[in-house]
């Protein structure tokens, strides 16, 4: 996977290069290459709620895998994005899809400037305490490369994240939400069973993504996000052997893809 990283907080705002895709080599879900040029055409030209719904069934797989020519579009999203939310929203599920099977690394290096010009833009975004903001703050972990937690990261009231626990290997399932903070064993009849209290980290000591994450909430007032972001990334305590893990690193390691 290229890297992206070091272009985002050294572009000036509004200002990203522009460069034109061979769109004959760009298929689509469709097998066409000439049919997502079109779609973006007429949306360059205003909202078309027909044109948007084809052009996202044609550029994402069931909102999985992104097309070549999903890669292609992105420059053009994210000049639409600042008046539109359906572009910066389609433009943000192809960002975080940008790390999967797509044939394309060379043209998302060729994006880079226009994928930090997108970032800049979701942060401005999330300044504004929007309503769409987990969708945003998501968008904007991909763009930061964090393309694991960009896919699985929730509101925090209603989450389960199931992990090994590193030293006995026991299925442990982890929940963090409006019912409770706790490490348990999952048992389909009885639901889950032999819980233990989470431990958050303090926030002087989050480190690495965690820590910005949270810095973020902070600073756009997502108090609930804020405080699951720093259960993730505290401590868990084994159910069976009693041992304490940090959260995010077990469930990286066991849920986070191999990346090219």
């Amino acid at each position: 996977m290229v890297s992206l990283w070091s272009r985002f907080d050294s572009l000036p705002a509004g200002r990203f290069n522009a460069w034109v895709a061979n769109w004959a080599q760009m298929h689509d879900w469709q097998s066409d290459v000439d049919r997502v040029p079109e779609l973006l055409g007429r949306l360059e030209h205003g909202d078309d709620d027909a044109a948007w719904s084809e052009l996202g069934h044609r550029l994402m797989l069931e909102r999985d895998l992104v097309s070549p020519a999903g890669i292609a579009a992105l420059p053009h999203l994210v000049r639409l994005a600042p008046g539109s939310t359906k572009a910066r929203h389609l433009a943000g599920e192809i960002m975080e899809r940008s790390a999967g099977q797509h044939g394309c690394d060379d043209l998302l290096a060729d994006s880079a400037d226009a994928i930090a010009e997108f970032g800049i833009h979701l942060d401005r975004h999330l300044k504004s305490r929007p309503a769409d903001y987990l969708v945003t703050f998501r968008a904007l972990l991909a763009v930061r490369e964090q393309y694991h937690w960009a896919n699985v990261l929730g509101d925090f009231t209603d989450d389960f994240y199931d992990l090994l626990c590193p030293h006995c290997a026991t299925q442990v399932t982890v929940a963090i939400g409006d019912y409770g903070r706790y490490s348990a064993i999952r048992d389909w009849n009885l639901g889950d069973v032999d819980r233990r209290e989470l431990r958050p980290t303090p926030v002087e000591e989050l480190s690495g993504v965690g820590r910005w994450m949270h810095e973020m909430a902070i600073r756009d007032g997502e108090v609930v996000l804020a405080e699951g972001i720093s259960h993730l990334f505290g401590k868990a305590e084994c159910p069976r052997c009693a041992s304490v893990f940090t959260i995010a690193d077990e469930y990286e390691a066991t849920n986070c893809p191999i990346l090219r």
